[in-house]
């Protein structure tokens, strides 16, 4: 059965704020691979396209000099699984929903919309992570950067994602917090939400939205004008 709105979400700093956690993990893997430390600031940064990019981005942001030692296969994949073996062990220490989006999710819920989320996170960290947040039983389906043979920015990663549900293109929203997002949902022709202060390189103005919030707070009311009468 066609449900009368789905909602699809982007989970690292939409959902839930998984800095802290993600900069433990990255820290520990630079610690131990000989580089410097980052702050949640400029991880923020580099989140949005997985643990391969982040990695990656973060070591060429650092000494452009060591981009060759860190694009050697063996090297950035024994960073990558370092990164991901310590981070499932720590994926919910201090990571925490975004304000007003437990409220937002049981308003959805109780009006029968459909839910889902596409997050770049692999789908078993997204699923572990919902889970333990408490959250998980909110979603139809969780689609991560493994699900299929595509990801964000691809927009087929939302479009199979709806159709998956049963959902309608016409009768669909993205929420986001970043650029990535932005340009899955535009290619999708979905109209999106984008959550200020994301993790991004950008700022709000430069990435194309069509609602811009800075929470959950008061969520009910936008997408309650994209429900049928």
């Amino acid at each position: 059965m066609t449900q009368k709105l789905t909602l699809l979400f982007d989970l690292d700093g939409t959902l839930i704020d998984t800095a802290p956690d993600l900069v433990s993990a990255h820290n520990h893997v630079m610690k131990k691979f000989g580089y410097a430390d980052k702050s949640s600031y400029n991880i923020r940064k580099l989140v949005g396209r997985g643990a391969d990019s982040l990695i990656t981005r973060s070591v060429w942001g650092m000494a452009k000099k060591e981009f060759t030692r860190i694009d050697d296969k063996k090297i950035k994949k024994e960073m990558v699984n370092e990164f991901l073996n310590f981070y499932k062990k720590n994926i919910a220490v201090e990571s925490k929903l975004l304000n007003g989006v437990q409220e937002f999710l049981i308003w959805a819920k109780k009006n029968n919309i459909s839910m889902g989320v596409c997050t770049n996170k692999q789908d078993y960290l997204a699923i572990d992570l919902l889970k333990k947040i408490n959250v998980y039983d909110f979603f139809e389906y969780v689609a991560g950067s493994n699900t299929f043979e595509y990801c964000k920015p691809d927009p087929r990663h939302l479009t199979s994602v709806i159709e998956i549900m049963n959902g309608d293109i016409k009768k669909s929203l993205m929420i986001g917090d970043s650029e990535t997002d932005a340009d899955a949902a535009k290619s999708a022709d979905i109209p999106f939400i984008l959550l200020e202060n994301g993790y991004t390189e950008k700022k709000s103005n430069e990435i194309p939205h069509d609602h811009l919030i800075k929470d959950f707070i008061g969520m009910e009311k936008l997408v309650s004008s994209y429900l049928d009468d």
